[in-house]
């Protein structure tokens, strides 16, 4: 084994939180002088002197599933040579971290979720035998050092971590504990940062974005126990070279309506909002513990789509949670065919452990007639998708490129973000090359559901 080089792949499964994770390990280990990078899969894996990270999602059971799976590859991989170590971080571990030991005594080093830093500490000096612990650099020279695995253009900035709100079905909070929040200096000196290194985009993440800076002291008037997003969006909107900035997970109680003004005063900050609602229904709405009812959901929405003009809202729905019988259903797709939501996701109910509503409910509604739901509210949401769409044919949009596919150079509008909304395909032609994290206008020719089709005037 060559100890000329420590060689880390990371596997990130799950969100876009956990994505940023592992970019600030990433860059941790660069710090130290390992080669260090972040990749899809094993498959990916050239050397066999790698150490392998995965960094696993806990959150519901297809996502445990692949996380264990892929920890079980892992370990064959490494038992015919094809690695060198295998170690676990992320959220699955940090809930479950003893049983996962007991089971797979294999893997070589076990973290969770807030505790991973220690892998740099652990995995250099078991590989680099030539250099010695005491000149091994495993403190981060800045509290948001990080890579960036997106395209170059664009990021992730997480702003807070953790959850208060203990709806009935999430497991989160179990996961991630109490909300705490980032300091907006440090925020902002991370946005600037990556500013320098040449992205223009910023998708704004956390748990609950609503409950940003409850836990931070207002530096105007010392209290504490209110929302800081406002200040937080003013501050980084006005850092130059800023160009697109989005928000992501808000929470609709308690939901900081001084953001809206802010929003719609500045044209770097995208007309895109993602707040999952999860239901309508009064009845379900209560169990599912969501402190908020119909008339102020719908009171919500109305206000959002007033004070800030030509906003796309993206939603997440469920169906089949406990106590939604046909009826609330019913009611369910009532509301998603008035309110026409630009954006929208839905998922089936699906139990976990430990939850208020796996100690409180029980799960009677058969998985076929969830997925009969689900199936329904999906077709519904294309009708209303291809519609949006359709109604964009003809106008002139400014678009984002990400990348050049075949004959194609795809980009975003700023309704749209990376990896889970439309995209916009623009023929390339010899005479108007377009290139990637540039900006440009484009005529919409056409449109499908979940595409656009566009080409340069």
């Amino acid at each position: 084994m060559s100890t000329d080089h420590v060689y880390i792949d990371i596997i990130s499964l799950g969100c876009s939180k956990n994505l940023v994770d592992a970019e600030r390990l990433t860059a941790m280990f660069e710090q130290a002088g390992a080669v260090a990078r972040i990749i899809d899969s094993l498959d990916d894996v050239a050397n066999p002197d790698t150490n392998l990270i995965i960094n696993t999602c806990g959150f519901i059971g297809d996502a445990k599933e692949e996380s264990i799976n892929t920890i079980l590859q892992a370990v064959q991989a490494r038992l015919d040579g094809l690695i060198s170590s295998v170690s676990v971080m992320g959220c699955l571990s940090e809930r479950y971290i003893s049983d996962l030991k007991n089971e797979i005594p294999e893997v070589d080093y076990w973290y969770g979720k807030y505790d991973w830093k220690g892998l740099v500490k652990d995995i250099i000096p078991m590989i680099a035998k030539n250099k010695p612990d005491s000149t091994i650099n495993s403190t981060p020279t800045s509290p948001y050092i990080r890579a960036v695995s997106t395209p170059p253009h664009s990021a992730y900035v997480k702003i807070s971590e953790g959850c208060n709100r203990f709806c009935a079905f999430c497991a989160i909070p179990l996961i991630t504990g109490r909300h705490h929040s980032r300091p907006i200096d440090e925020i902002a000196a991370e946005v600037a940062d990556l500013v320098n290194r040449g992205v223009k985009e910023f998708n704004i993440i956390a748990q609950d974005l609503s409950s940003y800076g409850h836990d931070l002291t207002d530096p105007d008037n010392g209290t504490t126990g209110h929302s800081l997003l406002a200040r937080l969006l003013e501050v980084l909107a006005n850092i130059p070279g800023v160009e697109w900035i989005r928000l992501h997970y808000a929470y609709p109680a308690d939901f900081p309506y001084d953001i809206l003004p802010v929003m719609a005063a500045h044209p770097n900050i995208c007309k895109y909002l993602d707040i999952a609602l999860q239901h309508i229904s009064d009845n379900v709405l209560t169990n599912m513990r969501r402190h908020i009812d119909a008339e102020q959901t719908r009171h919500l929405i109305q206000r959002i789509r007033h004070e800030v003009p030509g906003i796309y809202i993206r939603t997440t729905l469920m169906v089949g949670f406990p106590g939604e019988g046909p009826e609330q259903f019913d009611e369910l797709i009532q509301f998603v065919k008035e309110q026409k939501f630009e954006r929208m996701g839905a998922f089936a109910y699906c139990e976990e452990e430990g939850t208020f509503a796996a100690k409180n409910f029980k799960d009677s509604i058969p998985q076929d007639e969830k997925q009969r739901r689900l199936d329904q509210l999906m077709a519904v949401q294309e009708e209303i998708s291809s519609a949006h769409n359709q109604s964009l044919v003809g106008t002139l949009v400014k678009v984002l490129i990400d990348r050049q596919e075949d004959e194609y150079y795809i980009g975003r509008t700023q309704w749209d973000s990376p990896e889970v909304d439309p995209e916009v395909l623009i023929r390339a032609t010899p005479d108007k090359p377009l290139y990637p994290g540039n900006f440009y206008y484009v005529t919409i020719t056409d449109a499908m559901p979940f595409e656009l089709i566009a080409q340069v005037p």
